[in-house]
């Protein structure tokens, strides 16, 4: 039907540009359209979106000749899409398999906001409507970050402090005490590290989200970037990144082996860059940092990023086990009756007074007398109010707070209490 190859086989470069020619050579309105798109995408996108977003419209092009007969992309309708969605799902990849749940999601999603966006400009020869529907993007799946337990995680720092390379535990250590990205740790600018106050911070620079940030260094991690940068001072002066040395700099490819590298010789298979990444926000989210941190830090745009953290830790669900488990135990060695006490205090509790805990995405299901190292998030929101009704469950949260040697928690229960019973006497 057209000269275009039988074979799809994206690459960038010369052969994209042979490929656009003959899309123009035999639907001239397609290629206009689309590559006046990327256009646009250029001047908000970074390249490796527009890249990507490039590949996708030039693989619907070569459909909408090859397969579908269409010359214009107003003559696309919704039983095209459904035909285009068949279609790409049986594309081939290497090994003789078809494309990845994650390639059809991202493709799919690429076409929809083709569509989306040239229909909201206005610009001539559009579809009515968007043909492509939200149902058509395939549910990503959210499978649970993977981490280093704390036991792996000691025998690979413990790997790379043992490394003939200096430059290997200096890549292990940024990346497991900052939580950085491999392309953020291979962008640090050579005057990366700066004093604050009596602390130093590492500036990361803009990366994935296209976000700048500044992250506390632990003392070692001071102390092993002055003997780094001590060292290898000229060549750090003439690349202007921060982790080069006489073999250049840094890539993400670099990074990943040498990771790979320190975790084999650790005997930790499986660890990359980003596993490190998740291992810092686990280990600190266990030991009670605060989520607005841990985002802070991570630079997490969103605090959805963050909260898939929660699901690893949910400390409440481990307490609201302990607290079971004895009467459960019991259960399992006698007879197939309950015992009368089989509801606790804290669950009857739990079932009576949920209403009363409700929070703006759903409600905290936490038992009062159970302890709970995020509790003081609320309270130090913005938008949170209180006032004189509340005064004895403040003061029972102060109490708690004492009790547990929680002192930055009782500390805020305390001005929460004297701002309440100031208010009254005014």
């Amino acid at each position: 039907m057209s000269a275009l190859p039988a074979r799809e086989r994206p690459s960038p470069g010369r052969h994209a540009e042979a490929e656009w020619a003959q899309i123009a050579a035999a639907a001239p309105q397609v290629a206009a359209v689309m590559r006046r798109y990327l256009r646009q995408l250029g001047t908000f996108l970074a390249p490796g979106s527009v890249d990507a977003a490039e590949n996708a419209l030039r693989q619907l092009a070569r459909w909408m000749i090859s397969e579908a007969g269409l010359a214009a992309v107003g003559d696309i309708r919704r039983d095209d899409i459904e035909d285009y969605k068949v279609w790409l799902a049986a594309r081939p990849r290497g090994g003789g398999q078809t494309i990845t749940a994650e390639t059809h999601r991202q493709r799919m999603r690429t076409v929809r906001q083709f569509f989306e966006r040239i229909i909201e400009w206005d610009w001539p020869d559009t579809p009515p409507r968007n043909p492509v529907i939200a149902w058509d993007i395939p549910k990503k799946p959210e499978p649970l970050p993977k981490f280093l337990d704390d036991r792996d995680a000691a025998k690979l720092m413990a790997a790379a402090r043992a490394s003939a390379d200096p430059r290997d535990r200096l890549v292990v250590e940024l990346l497991a005490r900052t939580g950085m990205r491999a392309g953020e740790l291979a962008g640090l600018d050579a005057d990366a590290v700066v004093r604050i106050g009596a602390g130093h911070w590492l500036r990361i620079p803009l990366g994935k989200l296209r976000n700048d940030r500044y992250v506390p260094l632990h003392p070692e991690l001071v102390q092993l970037l002055a003997a780094w940068t001590a060292a290898n001072l000229e060549h750090i002066r003439h690349y202007k990144r921060l982790v080069a040395d006489h073999r250049g700099v840094l890539d993400r490819h670099l990074i990943c082996r040498i990771v790979r590298r320190v975790g084999r010789a650790a005997g930790v298979p499986g660890v990359h860059p980003h596993r490190l990444r998740h291992t810092l926000a686990t280990q600190a989210i266990n030991r009670g940092m605060r989520l607005e941190a841990i985002a802070a830090l991570l630079g997490h745009q969103k605090m959805e990023m963050t909260l898939i953290y929660a699901k690893i830790a949910n400390r409440v669900v481990a307490d609201e086990y302990a607290a079971v488990s004895a009467k459960i135990d019991a259960l399992y060695g006698q007879p197939p009756a309950l015992p009368a006490d089989y509801e606790t205090t804290g669950m009857a509790r739990l079932r009576r007074e949920t209403h009363a805990r409700m929070l703006g995405n759903g409600l905290c299901t936490r038992p009062a007398e159970l302890d709970c190292r995020m509790e003081s998030a609320c309270e130090t929101c913005a938008y949170f109010r209180t006032g004189t009704e509340f005064l004895p469950i403040l003061t029972r949260q102060r109490d708690h707070a004492r009790d547990h040697g929680q002192t930055d928690r009782a500390a805020l229960f305390d001005g929460l209490i004297q701002r309440t019973a100031a208010t009254e006497r005014s």
